[in-house]
């Protein structure tokens, strides 16, 4: 038994354990077994996007698995050519000398003079450079260890046997088409693992969701069962600083469960799950509600009770979409408002909202965003309302006893597709959907969904 303050490894007969007595040696054979690698051939893994979540990831991984250098190599893609501006190589060179394990192992590797250089505006970085001493854009107030960064996204994948997608869903599609060229004299399957959170709608006869996973599907041949997608509740250099954390790996049984095994650590505790598509969903939908409870937080000055207001329906409006694209949605409940009340705490798309609300930010600047990456749920937003306004979805509003498209029975949904897609309406006007006098009590809209029969499974590409 390990108790509180025991290393999170030990040794025994020379090997490597984790807390709970597994090698990691032992954890990478198992992965190399199911790939049908040949002893001697170490087992390749990359990530693709480094963003956030996709830097941290890797960077576990690497902290993880790293020392076993005969057996497991680890690197990361990103593009090349972005440069690091003079304000953010200020700030960067501020956390470097705050943090003297930091400046030691920049000295140590010759790489301090660079970010000196950089302060005083003598040179440019960029920004797969300083990945590779550690430190992520989008993170730049948490130093990571050095990772092996490469700009060459063919020299990245091509023999890579699981890859971690850790690229905006609107992205993803465009990458992952390119990968497929070098993919196509492969004689083993590459394992995805996605760890994006965002949707697309498909819309025409029979209206979809198209998820990362159906588009990494779509744009590479590889088959669903070696696609997986990850999510939970987690804000990203948390997760690195080790504040405990837990998430879901969902995907087809023969690899979710020894994945969730490969991936567990003491601080980051891993789940499986056989749900792909509604999990990833569910990823994708908190993300739009995260933006308007931002908005409402600026806007209230931060009013507990009108925060508490927006909670209500928007939670709601959550559930009742989940009614439709679930059959047993009670399950996701938990999940869901786990990953909601992370994300409005702390996550970037409240923080986008805040920032609209108070006119440091507009939407005339994109939804890619300095310092933060892409806000995913500005598409999620027209994803969703387009989705949920086609007419072959309607549902029955009892209170009219008529058949409406779904959204209308979303009124913080509609709102935010009229700020943020059509721009009809300031950001201010989130305040007007919640205080509207006919908006329904949250618990008619469950109620609603809880009583008909709305689960549409088409809505996810499958038979009824």
């Amino acid at each position: 038994m390990i108790g509180i303050g025991s290393n999170e490894n030990a040794y025994s007969n020379g090997s490597l354990l984790n807390v709970n007595g597994s090698s990691l040696e032992e954890k990478v054979d198992e992965i190399c077994r199911l790939i049908g690698k040949v002893e001697g051939d170490p087992l390749r893994i990359v990530g693709v996007g480094a963003g956030a979540w996709g830097s941290v990831f890797i960077t576990m991984l690497q902290e993880a698995y790293g020392s076993l250098r005969e057996k497991v190599l680890i690197r990361i893609w990103r593009r090349p050519g972005r440069t690091v501006d003079r304000a953010t190589a200020e700030h960067l060179f501020e956390v470097i000398n705050s943090r003297e394990d930091v400046l030691r192992r920049l000295i140590r590797r010759c790489a301090y003079l660079k970010y000196v250089e950089a302060r005083l505006g003598d040179r440019k970085l960029h920004a797969d450079e300083i990945l590779k001493d550690g430190f992520c854009l989008n993170i730049i107030d948490t130093p990571l260890c050095p990772l092996k960064v490469v700009t060459n996204l063919q020299e990245a994948v091509w023999d890579a046997d699981i890859v971690i997608n850790g690229l905006p869903s609107t992205e993803t599609r465009e990458v992952f088409e390119e990968i497929s060229k070098y993919w196509k004299e492969r004689i083993t399957v590459p394992v995805v693992v996605s760890l994006a959170k965002g949707v697309e709608a498909e819309l025409g006869t029979e209206p979809r969701i198209i998820t990362p996973t159906l588009m990494i599907n779509q744009a590479t041949g590889v088959p669903m069962e070696n696609i997986l997608y990850l999510g939970g509740p987690n804000i990203a250099s948390e997760i690195y600083n080790k504040e405990y954390a837990n998430a879901r790996i969902c995907g087809a049984e023969k690899w979710r469960k020894p994945l969730a095994k490969f991936l567990r650590q003491p601080h980051f505790i891993v789940w499986d799950n056989g749900d792909l598509v509604t999990h990833e969903i569910m990823g994708g939908l908190k993300n739009v509600y995260a933006i308007g409870a931002g908005m409402v937080a600026a806007l209230t000055n931060e009013s507990a009770t009108s925060k508490s207001v927006y909670f209500a329906h928007c939670t709601s409006e959550m559930i009742f979409i989940t009614h439709l694209l679930a059959e047993e949605p009670e399950k996701l409940a938990g999940p869901l408002l786990a990953d909601t009340y992370v994300t409005l705490l702390k996550g970037r798309n409240a923080w986008y909202g805040q920032k609209l609300a108070i006119g440091e930010l507009s939407l005339e600047m994109g939804d890619s965003i300095k310092g933060k990456g892409m806000i995913q749920g500005v598409s999620a937003v027209r994803a969703f309302y387009e989705l949920l306004s086609q007419s072959s979805l309607n549902v029955l509003n009892p209170e009219e006893n008529k058949h409406v498209a779904p959204v209308e029975l979303c009124p913080i949904l509609k709102m935010l597709y009229r700020i943020l897609i059509i721009r009809e309406y300031p950001a201010q006007a989130i305040l007007l959907a919640l205080r509207d006098e006919t908006m329904n009590d949250p618990r008619d809209r469950i109620e609603i969904a809880q009583s008909h029969v709305f689960y549409r499974p088409s809505l996810l590409g499958q038979k009824p």
